[in-house]
């Protein structure tokens, strides 16, 4: 809305310059007073809002270095409670080396009461107590005993030694070759043949023909004395066998054969006609007379039976057959086709009798046999046989090293013997005997030597038990000093826990152990055997380890209280603990720290953990046993070096962190800065140029104002 008031346009121009230099003014100063050339969205809405942004992830990351620096701190309480542990084990180990260097063992000496002690009786030396488990009793003296001899007796009845058995294959019934047919087969994949020529190394016509070219053909191909060709058991057919020691086989196979089967002889007769009174039949079967009258040949029946026994009579059973065909008799060969039937010279006499009633023909009448010339003829079957050849097996064994052989085939008498040579000429103690039918092996005088079999055969001899060790004749007598030396000494009880030694003639004992060693037989100054009271010494154990056991366990306890107090602000990493430190403000980057085992599982580092135990006197009662423990210290500061290492890392780590975190705030807060902050060098020119040019508007408008007070002058 208009005031009314009118300007000119140059009062206007210069007062409007002069309101837009007052406003640019107070933009100046309001940047020259906050410091900030960007104070509200309205100034610049993306720097504005850009720099809250910068600063508030600036915030966030600033509010995570204490808990980052709290995480230092964690890991230096632990790392702390590492070295004190670290430290502590290695005094552990100084511990145990000045154990292992202490020989402070206590020790008695006692000369011998020979004349107490006695051979009436077997008396002792009893130990107990001290390292010993339970009662060791070690002899005085010995008395008169017969002794036992070593030896081993076999578990079962001597079998003697398998002899060689060759291998042998036996055909069956050999039919011989005729006309054009062959055999093939193979013995150990070599083809063998036979054809039915009469000579030649392929003859197979007869039996004999056939051996023979089979004998030919296997020497060819295997050596002469490979094989042998022989008479199978029914003397019917062929046998071959390998080498007489059995060290080969005999194989069969491709059995072939190119002829036909066989054809059995037989001529069927016709209708036969019975005898009467005073009638008779006569006729021929290969030459043979056959006669029929009433009496035998009456009948069909009778004819049939009474001319089988006429040919059997003259030829053998089983060389002919005659049968009732239902009409008539039919005379047949032998089943295999090797012989044949011919009928002649029939005739009848007296009554009405003729030839034809016979009803085997008024003229010869034959039939020929053939033999089978298929596979089945030549007797070996039609599938692949081995017969396996057996060498010789001798028993070999050996008594305490000694060398012992018995021959195959022989037997227990004869074993004895023989062994017995063997062992004389090596000079052995052992000799061989025959106990119940057994074979045993026993010194030839009792003297406590043992006795022990072995060899390839020992088991199969003598079974699972092969070693004996008998007892040696005992002879009355008080031991001395040098052999309680040795028995003691000697026994496996005693190794380690109690020493023996020669001082001066008499017998010195010394306890290996922490704890108090009971003596039992000997009274405060020699050894008699006895019992009681007054025969029981006590030698004290060592009682500069028994401290060091004490001050061993002292510094256990100490390494778990270094573990237990090495917490900081409530957690303690010593003690499994996981510290989760959050590395950005977004919560996707972060660290848990956490002591872990070679295999990443939990661990605590206490002296259960370490595997070290509290120790017992008996740990220290040997070098042996510190050494244990001497090797689980090392492996327990292994485990504590590596997770010292562990810690370092993780603090390296965390610091690594710190300082990143440190660095990008300050680059956050750089930048949100960059965006809003105002340059005052600037600001303070700006300021100068724009009081300038408000004085020079303020000068202009008075000058215009003055062109319009002109027109004043017009009224004065």
């Amino acid at each position: 809305m208009s005031n009314g008031i009118t300007l000119s346009a140059g009062v206007r121009a210069n007062l409007l310059s002069l309101q837009n230099t007052a406003q640019l003014m107070q933009t100046t100063q309001n940047r020259l007073a906050t410091g900030k050339k960007v104070n509200s969205a309205l100034d610049n809405p993306i720097n504005f809002f850009t720099s809250q942004s910068l600063q508030s992830r600036a915030g966030d990351l600033n509010s995570l270095l204490d808990s980052m620096s709290n995480g230092i701190q964690t890991i230096q309480a632990a790392n702390n409670g590492l070295t004190s542990i670290t430290s502590t084990v290695q005094s552990m180990q100084s511990t145990l080396n000045q154990a292992l260097q202490d020989s402070s063992w206590q020790s008695a000496s006692y000369s011998i009461d020979s004349t107490t002690i006695g051979t009436g009786s077997v008396k002792n030396l009893s130990f107990s107590g001290g390292g010993v488990t339970g009662t060791v009793n070690i002899a005085v003296n010995s008395i008169a005993t017969a002794g036992t001899q070593s030896a081993v007796t076999a578990a079962s009845s001597y079998l003697a030694p398998s002899v060689a058995a060759a291998a042998v294959v036996n055909s069956g019934k050999y039919d011989g070759l005729q006309g054009a047919a062959t055999y093939t087969f193979k013995v150990n994949g070599q083809d063998i043949t036979l054809d039915s020529t009469t000579s030649g190394s392929q003859s197979g016509d007869t039996l004999a023909h056939a051996k023979a070219s089979i004998q030919t053909q296997l020497d060819a191909r295997f050596g002469s004395g490979t094989f042998t060709v022989g008479s199978n058991i029914a003397g019917d057919g062929f046998s071959i066998t390998g080498k007489a020691d059995g060290t080969n086989d005999v194989t069969i196979s491709n059995q072939a054969g190119t002829g036909a089967v066989a054809h059995q002889a037989s001529v069927a007769g016709g209708a036969y006609t019975g005898l009467g009174a005073g009638e008779t039949y006569t006729f021929n079967v290969n030459g043979q007379a056959i006669n029929l009258n009433n009496t035998t040949g009456g009948t069909l029946a009778n004819a049939v039976t009474n001319v089988q026994s006429q040919l059997d009579t003259a030829f053998g059973a089983g060389n002919f057959t005659v049968t009732n065909n239902g009409t008539g008799m039919t005379i047949s060969g032998k089943a295999d086709g090797s012989n044949s039937v011919s009928i002649t010279g029939q005739a009848a006499a007296g009554g009405t009798a003729t030839a034809a009633g016979i009803g085997l023909g008024t003229t010869t009448n034959a039939d020929t046999g053939t033999l089978d010339q298929t596979v089945t003829g030549l007797g070996l079957g039609t599938t692949t046989s081995t017969s396996t050849g057996t060498p010789a097996s001798p028993y070999n064994f050996t008594v305490n090293g000694d060398a012992v052989s018995i021959a195959a085939g022989t037997g227990l008498a004869a074993a004895v013997t023989s062994i017995n040579s063997q062992l004389s000429a090596v000079n052995s103690k052992f000799q061989a005997v025959a106990n119940g039918g057994k074979l045993e092996i026993q010194e030839i005088a009792a003297g406590g030597t043992a006795l022990t079999l072995g060899g390839p055969d020992a088991s199969t001899v003598f079974g699972g038990t092969l070693t004996n060790t008998g007892t040696a004749a005992g002879v009355a007598a008080v031991k001395t000093v040098d052999q309680l030396v040795s028995a003691i000494n000697g026994d496996a009880g005693l190794t380690g826990k109690v020493k023996a030694t020669n001082d001066n003639g008499s017998l010195r004992i010394t306890n290996l152990s922490l704890a108090d060693l009971s003596v039992v037989g000997a009274n405060s100054t020699q050894v008699n055997g006895g019992t009681g009271g007054s025969n029981t010494q006590t030698i004290a154990g060592n009682t500069v380890r028994k401290g060091l056991v004490q001050q061993f366990n002292t510094l256990r306890d100490q390494l778990d209280k270094y573990a237990t107090d090495s917490s900081y602000n409530g957690i303690n990493l010593l003690s499994g603990d996981n510290l989760k430190l959050t590395l950005n403000e977004t919560g996707s980057s972060a660290i848990n720290i956490q002591a872990k085992d070679a295999n990443g599982n939990t661990l605590s580092i206490n002296s259960t953990a370490l595997g070290i135990n509290n120790a017992a006197n008996s740990d220290f009662d040997s070098n042996t046993s510190i050494n244990s423990v001497l090797s689980t210290l090392t492996s327990a500061l292994s485990t504590l070096r590596s997770q010292g290492s562990a810690f370092g890392s993780n603090l390296s780590t965390v610091q690594n962190r710190q300082d990143f975190t440190k660095s990008m705030i300050n680059t956050l807060q750089t930048g949100a800065d960059n965006l809003v902050l105002a340059d005052t060098n600037q600001e303070g020119a700006n300021l100068l140029a724009l009081q300038t040019r408000q004085s020079l508007s303020t000068t202009a408008l008075s000058m215009a104002s003055q062109a319009d007070q002109a027109v004043l002058q017009l009224f004065q």
